[in-house]
């Protein structure tokens, strides 16, 4: 499958982790590695040929849009505004649904960083995308290789790729969720009213064999807290 032009950009939380840094700024405005989390995020969604970006808002909204507007890095800008109520990662992109003029669409959290091995990561989902059979196509990292992760993981794999959620009396999971995504429309349907989180939509699609997962071929950083912002740098400058 050609990659698709149009990314859900995910920048809408409060960043209270990352508090006291967001006590200015929202948290895709923090910089890690010499530019915010958010420039990082549309450089590796414009490399890999998608031409539009949603952007969803909310925390010191003003400040978002002004960055954007000033660096938008050659892609169509949308926002969705969310200032009158934070709606959440499945709210939000209900929200956002018909700004999104891709089917299946990238959707992409933009408080993580990658690097890649090879290919770009979202050109890997794009090649991976079976329409037949998937619904959610979820890039993932081996638990082992989360850097700053503090979670127990999220999921496990299917010999046929297909995601298994963790148990909770399992002590991990395989895989983390590294925030990135393909989703296809038709899952997006059904939807309660107001905020509510992605996991709804997964949760169906799991149950009927249609969310899989990709395994990352490159470095990804969970860049929530303050102390994981120097981390983060220090594996970065080693190379």
């Amino acid at each position: 499958m050609s990659v698709p032009n149009t990314a859900m950009v995910m920048a809408a939380g409060l960043g209270k982790r990352m508090m006291p840094l967001t006590a200015d700024r929202p948290k895709p405005l923090v910089v890690v590695a010499g530019k915010p989390l958010i420039d990082h995020c549309l450089e590796r969604v414009a490399a890999a040929g998608v031409t539009r970006a949603v952007v969803n808002v909310h925390y010191k909204a003003e400040m978002m849009e002004a960055h954007l507007a000033a660096h938008p890095h050659g892609l169509e800008i949308a926002l969705s505004d969310e200032r009158a109520l934070l709606m959440e990662t499945g709210g939000g992109l209900m929200q956002a649904k018909p700004l999104i003029d891709a089917d299946p669409f990238f959707c992409v959290n933009s408080d993580n960083l990658w690097t890649d091995t090879g290919d770009n990561a979202l050109v890997r989902l794009s090649d991976r995308w079976d329409d037949a059979a998937m619904d959610f196509l979820l890039l993932l990292v081996p638990f082992g290789q989360a850097n700053n992760h503090t979670g127990k993981g999220d999921f496990h794999l299917s010999p046929e790729g297909r995601l298994i959620r963790r148990s909770p009396e399992e002590e991990r999971g395989e895989y983390v969720f590294t925030g990135i995504q393909l989703i296809s429309q038709r899952a997006l349907v059904d939807a309660p009213d107001g905020p509510f989180s992605t996991n709804l939509f997964w949760s169906r699609a799991i149950e009927a064999g249609r969310c899989f997962g990709l395994i990352h071929d490159g470095l990804w950083f969970d860049v929530g807290w303050p102390g994981a912002i120097p981390a983060t740098e220090d594996v970065l400058a080693r190379g």
